[in-house]
């Protein structure tokens, strides 16, 4: 027999039921039919437009797993650009591109472990300062490499991933934003969950519940940062060129922050959808708002976040009788 206490821990936990997973099967068949559409003479940048989608998708989930354990960091530029440049130094040594993806990521992930291990003591803005100075420590670094070495502040030619095939890369993007998807629904039906809902809600609490705090944050942090490391390597691959400035840039840092408060923090399907809504109105607004779109997409964005406080999520809840992904 269940006491209270036991049954409100029970409505606690993620309802990821069969039905509950549904919409995230129905936008992965989605995505998957979309590069086989006749998409006509303007294929090549949908399946363009599409393919920095799915990147998008994976860093906002990535960065959401990490805020799941309280740890809003402002590092993941650093972890993106890590990866992307781990990526083309393991291709100039002759590695197979199999190969040094993963070698990549596992890089991005191991600093990610140092540099938790120094701010773990830090919460809130303290945190969210370190993790931003961090990243300007990485990418002053990598500046000022030897240019033989990193190309130097000029950037870095990377040899394109799959050959150039846009509908190869694409699909190479669905299937690790489907290995991150996975990975968060493992997150969230997992111990991980309630020890990061735990550290979440207070540090202390966690810590007399019996919770390892430092453990399970650096593991939050070394989950988080290996998925943002493969986004970069895509990045890497489909753009062919790579400079400090542009992938250690804030925005990389801010665009999964506020993609994942729009989809719906702490859910697996919020931050996908909210990539693609934002994705997609951000292309419509640069072709519709020549100068200026990014004004507009900013009001629209905000606007939608002041009365969508649970993001677009909120707006597919269906109270006790649904599910939550």
């Amino acid at each position: 027999m269940k006491t209270p206490a036991s049954k409100r821990q029970a409505a606690r936990k993620p309802d990821i039921t069969g039905m509950a997973l549904v919409p995230l099967a129905i936008f992965f068949a989605l995505a998957l039919a979309f590069p086989f559409l006749p998409l006509g003479d303007r294929g090549a940048f949908l399946l363009q437009i599409g393919f920095f989608t799915l990147v998008a998708g994976i860093m906002a989930l990535s960065w959401d797993i990490l805020a799941r354990s309280g740890q809003v960091s402002l590092a993941h530029a650093a972890f993106y650009g890590l990866g992307a440049y781990g990526y083309a130094l393991l291709l100039k040594t002759g590695l197979a591109w199999p190969l040094a993806m993963p070698l990549a990521a596992l890089g991005a992930g191991v600093i990610s472990l140092v540099l938790g291990a120094v701010t773990m003591r830090l919460s809130g803005m303290y945190f969210a300062i370190a993790t931003l100075a961090f990243t300007e420590v990485v990418r002053t670094i990598i500046q000022n490499l030897p240019e033989d070495v990193a190309g130097g502040a000029n950037g870095l030619l990377v040899p394109a991933l799959l050959g150039g095939n846009s509908r190869g890369q694409y699909l190479l993007a669905l299937l690790l934003l489907a290995l991150t998807a996975g990975v968060s629904l493992a997150v969230r039906t997992g111990r991980l969950h309630h020890a990061f809902a735990a550290i979440r809600q207070g540090e202390e609490t966690a810590r007399v519940l019996g919770v390892s705090t430092v453990r399970y944050k650096l593991a939050a942090f070394f989950i988080s940062s290996f998925l943002a490391a493969l986004a970069g390597v895509l990045y890497a691959g489909k753009t062919f060129f790579i400079s400090p400035l542009d992938t250690f840039s804030l925005a990389n840092s801010i665009a999964p922050l506020t993609t994942s408060i729009f989809g719906g923090l702490y859910t697996t399907l919020g931050p996908i959808l909210g990539a693609t809504v934002l994705r997609v109105a951000e292309e419509a607004l640069h072709n519709v708002v020549k100068n200026g779109y990014l004004v507009v997409y900013g009001l629209v964005l905000m606007l939608s976040i002041l009365w969508l406080p649970r993001g677009l999520m909120g707006l597919f809840r269906r109270g006790k009788h649904g599910g939550d992904v």
